[in-house]
């Protein structure tokens, strides 16, 4: 039996669990992904999905977890904290021992209050704010994606150095993630010795930004740093554009989406982001990558991070030779796991070791390496 009490609660209205047969009908190891399967942000729900369902698929053709099989379930939060506690809670009235979720911090970090009181192992694959480490309520809680400071450390140099003489704006959703990495680049920029012209908030989910944009271009901002998601900086760089601006925009891991593009079209071109190294270039992901093509599915943003929260759980259970909490926790705290996104081990916070952040530009409708 895993750690701790199994509470069965109702799901609260408007969050959906989805069962989905990713081994035989018999198979007893439930695991799940949560994340915004549906709302504006669903091409990250979708992302994880792809990378949730290959990562079954493949275990289970190799015999599974401990000579078992597994079954995937799928939480959906919509980016909500109170959805997605209402999915956490599913979870542990259904029996499941891992969740590969959830994609925003401010899903994650309240659902895992839900996931260490029940014994659950939760590795986000994207949630990178620093407070579900820095401030985990359990053991079991882990990321495989980088942090917000670490991004932002990044972004904010990037900046004072390649626009020294620029009038830099910064502005954010207002969510845990978006706040997080704003302040975040903020700091760094003015570390370095930048003066922000602005640092301001809008409202995530609008259609129109006009004002804003009136202002930015009142204030003839040369730079434009959105800490958010790709909906609605894609509105922003669209209306810039069509105001006669040719400002240049640039945000954080919440552009890895070909919607960004879809969005932008050509007032996309140019925009500046950025990202842990591009997982799809790596030796160790080739033939993972080549699957998911084969399915028709391109492997970007978190596709193969979420694909690696599960191979490294399943390998740290195999060690273990259980699916019980405390020995897959102490397994997790001390291996070193093989995954598609290289070699990676987790820290006494949760934190992963992997590489750092670098900056991205979309052109042509993808986001490669930024070249200089």
């Amino acid at each position: 039996m895993r750690k701790g009490k199994i509470m069965r609660k109702t799901l609260l209205t408007g969050a959906a669990i989805g069962l989905v047969m990713a081994g035989p009908a018999w198979a007893d190891i439930k695991i799940a992904t949560a994340g915004p399967m549906t709302g504006q942000y669903a091409s990250f729900g979708s992302q994880m999905r792809a990378g949730a369902e290959m990562a079954v698929e493949v275990i289970n053709a190799a015999g599974g977890v401990n000579g078992e099989m597994l079954v995937l379930q799928l939480g959906d939060d919509a980016c909500d904290p109170k959805q997605a506690v209402a999915v956490a809670n599913q979870f542990a009235g259904e029996g499941v021992v891992f969740v590969a979720g959830h994609f925003c911090s401010g899903s994650s970090i309240p659902a895992s209050a839900v996931y260490a009181e029940e014994g659950i192992i939760q590795i986000s694959p994207a949630s990178t704010n620093p407070k579900y480490t820095d401030e985990r309520p359990g053991a079991g809680i882990l990321r495989v994606c980088g942090r917000d400071d670490q991004q932002g450390l990044v972004a904010g140099n990037f900046l004072a150095e390649t626009y020294p003489d620029k009038k830099i704006a910064f502005v954010h959703d207002k969510t845990a993630y978006g706040k997080g990495l704003a302040d975040a680049t903020v700091a760094a920029y003015e570390a370095a010795g930048g003066k922000p012209a602005m640092f301001e908030a809008y409202t995530a989910g609008e259609k129109d930004y006009s004002a804003l944009v009136s202002k930015l271009k009142s204030e003839s901002i040369d730079v434009l740093y959105v800490g958010g998601y790709h909906t609605e900086a894609g509105l922003l760089a669209r209306q810039m554009r069509e105001q006669g601006m040719n400002t240049v925009l640039m945000s954080g891991d919440g552009l890895t989406t070909a919607e960004y593009w879809a969005i932008t079209g050509e007032a996309g071109e140019g925009t500046l982001m950025t990202f842990s190294p591009d997982p799809r270039k790596a030796a160790d992901a080739a033939a993972v990558v080549e699957q998911f093509r084969a399915k028709g599915i391109e492997p970007e943003g978190y596709v193969l991070y979420t694909y690696a929260a599960i191979q490294a759980w399943a390998q740290a259970a195999n060690t273990a030779a259980s699916t019980d909490f405390e020995p897959v926790v102490k397994a997790l705290d001390e291996g070193t796991f093989n995954t598609v996104l290289g070699t990676l081990e987790f820290d006494d916070k949760g934190d992963v070791t992997l590489p750092g952040y670098v900056v991205y530009e979309w052109k042509a409708g993808a986001y490669d390496y930024l070249q200089k």
